[in-house]
């Protein structure tokens, strides 16, 4: 089947549904997340055989998560006809479908991409057509046919989620001069190709998720939190913890606490140098050991970890360009740098964040709103998380499987993409009395 054949199949699909009103769209929402999470653990087992990346029970989690968390941040909110009006502004606000929508997923996450960007195409009476990663396309289409089966079993038209099959950059780049607008998640080639294919595009950027331990903070906490946000499906994940900064007067109690919650952790100048090659080729991430066990890594490069260990924590001295174990490393490998001062702190974080993951995320061990805030002026960065994992649910910020990191990150969104930024919003302006009267100047 041509491009043309299935924009136009999602097309005919669209306007089938155009007459639905908003019990309708929540119920193709509700049966499409249920679908996959009740088949969260024969996805991941598929994409763990498929790609080699990460870890059964985090992916498990992981489509398991976002079917629960994405469906239930849009239930019960507007997203047809009428969305509200504003008597007091004489504006009343009506939604409209922005059209077919082309997502270009990647292998480190060939469930939850296609899903979560699926749902919220869908709650906008949207189509979409995927364009998977190569690695992940066995994945990748089975999820999607499992959210076709389910948009039949409530009467609606399997096209309005399609998938290509046989994916290639080729196809990539024509699916983007395709459809109407792009959710581009992958790498900056792929979100500057999306940006220059002459449609809206919504893109991500890389992550290097940096965290700072403040000296009021629990250390067994923090170190138990940054465990858990680094070991994540072995560290694949963009909104993984990346580097934890702490007081220097608290290194060794925090080293003890670390190696407690399942850290092995590397201070040897002889054995960093080895898992500095290891991880990394010139600089750039070794594709061999990206989202693989901390015990594969450690046999890489040569040295010996505990057999339970969850990640490998490696002390550090320099910041910034000057040390690789910095960078985005996408494997459960975690930076410890130490600080004297506060403010020092957030400037090493501001530096590794300069050097990648700018616009991204970072987090933040406090209970100073001083701190909090201060640290939120000084990161370049969409996202402070606070007192949790980075990509912890429990807060806030709207659950998303794409995290715009705005002008830092060459994006035009600077926070987690939802429903509302995949419908176009007609507003219907009533006269009202002038907002101001006078000089303003005066």
């Amino acid at each position: 089947m041509t491009m043309q054949e299935m924009v136009q199949q999602a097309r005919e699909a669209m306007e089938k549904i155009s007459g639905y009103d908003q019990a309708q769209v929540d119920a193709m929402l509700f049966a499409v997340s249920k679908a996959v999470f009740d088949q969260a653990e024969p996805l991941a087992k598929l994409a763990i055989e498929e790609t080699r990346l990460g870890r059964l029970d985090h992916k498990i989690g992981k489509n398991q998560g976002m079917a629960t968390n994405i469906f239930a941040s849009m239930k019960g909110k507007k997203s047809v006809g009428v969305l509200r009006e504003i008597p007091e502004e004489g504006l009343i606000e009506v939604a409209h479908p922005v059209g077919v929508i082309g997502s270009v997923t990647p292998t480190t996450n060939p469930t939850i991409t296609p899903l979560g960007n699926g749902l919220m195409a869908l709650k906008g009476k949207n189509a979409m057509i995927v364009s998977p990663h190569p690695r992940s396309k066995k994945t990748t289409k089975e999820t999607i046919e499992l959210m076709r089966e389910a948009l039949v079993s409530v009467g609606a038209p399997r096209d309005l989620l399609q998938v290509i099959e046989e994916p290639s950059i080729e196809l990539s780049q024509e699916l983007m001069r395709s459809v109407d607008l792009i959710v581009a998640t992958g790498g900056p080639g792929l979100v500057k190709a999306a940006y220059s294919s002459g449609h809206p595009a919504y893109g991500v950027g890389p992550g290097n998720v940096q965290a700072i331990l403040d000296r009021d903070f629990d250390l067994a906490a923090a170190a138990e939190l940054s465990v858990i946000g680094r070991s994540f499906d072995n560290g694949i994940v963009c909104a993984c913890q990346q580097s934890l900064i702490y007081p220097q007067e608290k290194e060794v109690e925090l080293f003890e606490q670390l190696a407690e919650k399942g850290a092995a952790v590397i201070t040897d100048e002889t054995a960093l140098n080895q898992l500095r090659e290891a991880l990394f080729i010139d600089g750039r991430a070794n594709p061999d050991l990206i989202g693989q066990d901390p015990e594969v890594i450690a046999a890489a490069a040569g040295i010996e970890i505990p057999a339970d260990s969850q990640i490998i924590a490696v002390k550090v001295t320099k910041v910034g360009a000057d040390e690789w174990f910095c960078k985005e490393k996408m494997a459960p490998v975690l930076a410890l740098k130490s600080y004297d001062t506060f403010e020092e702190a957030v400037d090493f974080a501001r530096e590794n964040l300069l050097l990648e993951g700018s616009g991204h995320s970072a987090g933040l061990f406090s209970h100073s709103k001083e701190h909090r805030i201060y640290a939120g002026e000084i990161l370049p960065v969409s996202r402070l998380v606070v007192n949790q994992p980075t990509g912890s649910p429990v807060n806030g910020l709207n659950p998303t499987v794409s995290l715009g990191c705005g002008s830092w990150g060459n994006n035009i969104i600077s926070e987690n993409l939802t429903y509302t930024h995949l419908i176009n919003i007609s507003r219907i302006a009533m006269p009202i009395a002038p907002k101001f009267s006078g000089n303003p100047w005066e």
